[in-house]
């Protein structure tokens, strides 16, 4: 199920904090995929960084708010009650996702992240019932389950589970992990380590 959307367009004003501040990993000019975008807050972010963007949402009002932006293809569809809306060939140098919870999606969300690829998750969390909306616990993540989800699959860069006071009080998870490259199993020829550079 997914995180409900309050009255009027979701997605307009500034981009999260937490995806800003994650964007330096994504490769240069690597296509992003913003999930459940509403009206393109990320997908214009990214694309004033020269990233081309994908931006899925079933709200076609809030879609068409980007039909001016450059770099950004708007596809309208719903990620709940149909089919994955992308061929299954498309991988993305990032997946970013935020407000948005329906558990059925992480598979697929995985598979699109190509060698390298980043996955960028805020939403959220058990505790927020007692300051707001929402307050279903179908909508909630459990603690540590953004862990969970990415273990075996991805490399954690960051993580974060708790409260936050600004832009108004809510409870949170969120995520920074990197699904990595294979590397030569040839010590000699292996490449040196990936660096993630954690920004200050």
């Amino acid at each position: 199920m997914s995180t409900p959307v309050t009255p009027g367009l979701h997605g307009l004003g500034e981009p999260s904090r937490w995806v800003r501040h994650w964007a330096h990993l994504i490769a240069p000019g690597g296509a992003v995929l913003d999930v459940a975008s509403g009206a393109g807050r990320h997908a214009r972010f990214f694309a004033s960084l020269g990233h081309p963007v994908t931006a899925i949402d079933r709200d076609a009002a809030a879609l068409g708010l980007l039909g001016d932006a450059p770099l950004v293809t708007p596809v309208a569809a719903d990620l709940e009650g149909a089919p994955w809306p992308l061929p299954g060939e498309a991988v993305f140098a990032a997946v970013v996702v935020t407000n948005y919870l329906h558990r059925p999606l992480f598979p697929q969300l995985l598979r699109a992240l190509a060698p390298g690829g980043v996955l960028v998750y805020e939403t959220f969390a058990q505790g927020n019932e007692s300051v707001g909306k929402p307050s279903n616990p179908a909508f909630l993540l459990a603690p540590g389950e953004l862990l969970d989800i990415v273990r075996g699959h991805l490399r954690v860069i960051a993580f974060q589970d708790g409260f936050l006071a600004e832009p108004r009080p809510a409870y949170v998870q969120r995520i920074c992990a990197v699904r990595e490259a294979a590397r030569a199993d040839d010590p000699a020829r292996a490449t040196p380590p990936p660096c993630y550079e954690l920004a200050g």
